[in-house]
């Protein structure tokens, strides 16, 4: 759907276009009011559609439908301190946490209970970052009491010893891990160091595999990471990333060598798509989905954008209930709008889709009138 941005203690969604900016954009679609301090994590569901979890320093979650522009879920009691990072698993129905207690959470955000847990996941001081991985199990980087970079996998089921630990170096980085379910391979990457480490997760020991080092000569202020659909399978790209530096943004591209130029299947199996397996109001009413997924055998083709379309609860149809944290997860009841707003999406969705075919005509056009001129330069 797009971008977020941070405004103090507010969230706004902006829509980006299909293909791109041409203007500045200056309105959100929705602004999200709710958090009483800054924001700093937000994160899409990844089945549910229009479900953001946001973060912020007031050690709150809240879980919205940006479709209503709603807070239906709010997790303000569940951290103590700091929240460093919140992952959701693979069909959204648990999130991981990492904070500044050191604790690392296994969440369910709609029972509003805790799953799992584990104190002093590592022991350091610095920041750790946990992420769930598609088999269900936590991954997560930190730091030991003597200051060495650590990583670690848990089992939510046993959090008492790890299933792997293993310490790397003495920089003091905080180790951010970028995940490839397809591939079962986890990138980390250092703020401030000047290479990307990667690693295979498997299902024997010592079940996290170091692989190799991409070097490079500047330090990264932060890391960008490109979705499976959008790199080039003719290329053999498995990874792309976008380093931060103080001027600039590079691209860091990870090609696997093959001679063929075949379909490499096992470099690109079925990866989720970016439609959604659920709506958010299934979502909200305890309903699961995995991720939709799509085959990049001949790259991946765009489907049609869907504009999102905020739909504002009418409150005078709201009859005063107990304010109870209960209450929040109630689904909105659907409101009179929502059919010319329905009608209204369609109309702009053929209209787009009108203008599309035109453009491939026009192109299609010139494209054969050059060919028609090389020709005609041929027969000469």
């Amino acid at each position: 759907m797009g971008q977020r941005k941070l405004m103090g203690r507010r969230d706004q969604v902006w829509q980006i276009p299909e293909n791109g900016l041409t203007l500045s954009l200056t309105e959100p679609v929705v602004i999200l009011e709710g958090h009483s301090k800054r924001v700093g994590i937000v994160a899409w569901h990844p089945t549910a559609r229009n479900v953001l979890l946001s973060a912020g320093c007031d050690n709150a979650i809240i879980i919205w439908n940006v479709g209503t522009g709603e807070a239906l879920i709010n997790l303000d009691d569940m951290h103590s301190d700091m929240i460093y990072n919140v992952s959701w698993n693979r069909n959204g129905s648990l999130i991981c946490t990492a904070s500044k207690d050191k604790k690392v959470r296994v969440i369910d955000p709609r029972k509003q209970e805790l799953v799992a847990e584990k104190e002093k996941a590592h022991e350091g001081a610095r920041p750790m970052r946990a992420i769930f991985l598609a088999d269900g199990n936590v991954f997560t980087t930190g730091f030991s009491r003597m200051s060495e970079r650590q990583l670690a996998l848990w089992s939510p089921k046993n959090m008492q010893e790890p299933i792997a630990l293993h310490e790397m170096d003495t920089s003091n980085g905080v180790l951010l891990p970028f995940y490839d379910p397809d591939t079962s391979i986890i990138y980390l990457c250092g703020k401030g160091d000047s290479s990307i480490r990667y690693f295979e997760i498997t299902d024997e020991s010592p079940y996290v595999h170091y692989l190799n080092t991409f070097s490079s000569k500047e330090p990264q202020r932060g890391m960008g990471y490109m979705p499976k659909r959008g790199l080039d399978v003719n290329k053999c790209e498995i990874a792309r990333f976008f380093k931060l530096h103080e001027r600039k943004c590079e691209p860091i591209i990870m090609t696997v060598p093959r001679k063929s130029d075949l379909f490499q299947d096992d470099l690109y199996p079925d990866t989720a798509g970016p439609e959604a397996a659920l709506e958010a109001e299934e979502w909200f009413e305890g309903r699961n989905a995995d991720p939709v997924l799509i085959s990049l055998k001949h790259g991946y083709i765009p489907g049609k954008n869907r504009d999102l379309k905020v739909v504002r609860k009418n409150i005078l149809d709201s009859k005063p209930t107990a304010n109870k944290k209960c209450d929040l997860i109630s689904v909105p009841k659907k409101t009179t709008d929502t059919t010319s707003v329905q009608n209204e999406a369609k109309l702009d969705e053929i209209l787009k889709e009108i203008k599309s075919i035109k453009d491939t005509i026009c192109n299609q056009d010139e494209r054969i009138s050059k060919l028609e001129q090389q020709m005609a330069k041929i027969a000469a």
